[in-house]
């Protein structure tokens, strides 16, 4: 109670004031809204921005997690060669506390980087234009340190995220006004600024040196990264579904991603039609590429045959894919508004994609392009969709009228 006094009472000290938002967005955090609706025009429910937003990031939690216990275990798998295809999701050699700890001592600085360096941008700008402190960035915060691989350098996360917030948000006006997703925006220029580092073709070992004299990272390629330089992947179907390769934190269980699509869906917060959409649209891609394969239209020594003669629906378990199609291409911000629309926009998303990954080499990634490139053409297929209804509509009230 004390502490809730002192904040309400910084806030009717600071009130008028140019550093008000700060104040504010601290007590509607902890608290309630600073405005609720009171008249009776309005619909009244318990969600709002701030709730909405903190169930993104409970059906997140999950990954963050899993993604701790990943990076120490690929760590241990790096440095002493110990990795068992087939492992149980409930086998005590992943979930050993070691893996937590060598993980979260990673992972945990670029959350803290991300939250700390986005929520100081968005809170200047909130003090320099009057304006209360956005809720927007509490679901991106978490997501980029899910993205990225986990060993970026925290100065170049932080360069990306000023960037992100800024060039990706703040110019277009902040949140809900952003034409594409803050979080594959950061990730972007963190891809086009620094390509190496984002390559993903490599592990992260802490203490290598001293324990076997070689580099801090271990050259350890993703499967993704294997196939585009058609090599044989060591890891089964099994060990793709539940996680336990190589990838950025968050990308790489499936079972804990669809989970929380599922619990998003639940919510009624992310839409099941864009993540469908997009898992149709990836596995259409991927029978074509499959059947180019097959027909021996491409040779077996040409660099694109190993992604494209993958079994189709193996492109939902590798990669970022169905990450992006949970978390990011559901944004309802960028991501079509019409249900026909989503439709549209969920196929091309996770038809793109897949072309990207095969045709990419370089890097076999194409799920952030995709979902950026389509983030631009959403209110485009909005438009034609809003369109062709009025004109069926305008045909059935002239057959009426005739």
């Amino acid at each position: 109670m004390g502490l809730k006094q002192n904040l309400h009472n910084l806030k009717e000290k600071y009130k008028g004031t140019k550093m008000a938002p700060a104040f504010n967005a601290i007590h509607t955090f902890l608290y309630l809204p600073n405005e609720t609706t009171h008249g009776g025009t309005h619909i009244k429910a318990a969600d709002d921005l701030k709730r909405t937003m903190n169930i993104v990031i409970m059906a997140m939690v999950p990954c963050l997690i899993f993604g701790m216990f990943n990076a120490g275990f690929q760590h241990n798998v790096a440095v002493n060669g110990n990795f068992t295809s087939g492992m149980s999701f409930f086998s005590g050699e992943f979930w050993n506390l070691d893996n937590l700890f060598i993980g979260a001592a990673k992972i945990l600085p670029l959350v803290l980087v991300s939250y700390g360096v986005g929520l100081i941008v968005e809170f200047i700008f909130a003090v320099i234009k009057g304006h209360e402190v956005e809720e927007g960035y509490l679901v991106t915060g978490m997501l980029v340190p899910l993205i990225v691989p986990v060993d970026t350098p925290l100065w170049m996360l932080s360069v990306a995220v000023i960037f992100g917030v800024v060039i990706g948000k703040e110019v277009f006006g902040g949140t809900g006004m952003n034409i594409l997703n803050p979080a594959l925006t950061i990730r972007a220029f963190l891809f086009f600024a620094y390509p190496t580092w984002m390559s993903g073709d490599k592990v992260w070992v802490t203490g290598a040196v001293e324990r076997t004299g070689t580099a801090d990272a271990i050259s350890g390629e993703t499967v993704l990264g294997s196939l585009a330089q058609g090599k044989e992947i060591v890891y089964s179907t099994w060990d793709m579904f539940l996680g336990f390769i190589p990838g950025s934190v968050g990308e790489t269980s499936t079972l804990l991603i669809v989970l929380g699509g599922l619990f998003l869906i639940f919510s009624k917060i992310g839409s099941w039609r864009i993540m469908l959409s997009a898992s149709l649209g990836a596995l259409a891609m991927g029978i074509i590429f499959n059947q180019i394969a097959d027909a021996g239209i491409i040779a077996e020594s040409s660099k694109f045959y190993s992604l494209m003669n993958t079994p189709f629906w193996h492109h939902l378990l590798i990669g970022g894919f169905a990450f992006g199609a949970v978390f990011m291409a559901t944004d309802p911000v960028t991501a079509s508004q019409t249900n026909k629309g989503k439709w549209i926009y969920g196929f091309l998303i996770g038809f793109i994609s897949i072309m990207i990954r095969v045709f990419n080499p370089a890097y076999p990634e194409g799920v952030m392009l995709a979902i950026l490139l389509m983030n631009v053409f959403a209110p485009t297929i909005d438009h034609y969709v809003v369109q062709g209804n009025v004109k069926r509509r305008k045909k059935r009230l002239k057959a009426k009228t005739a």
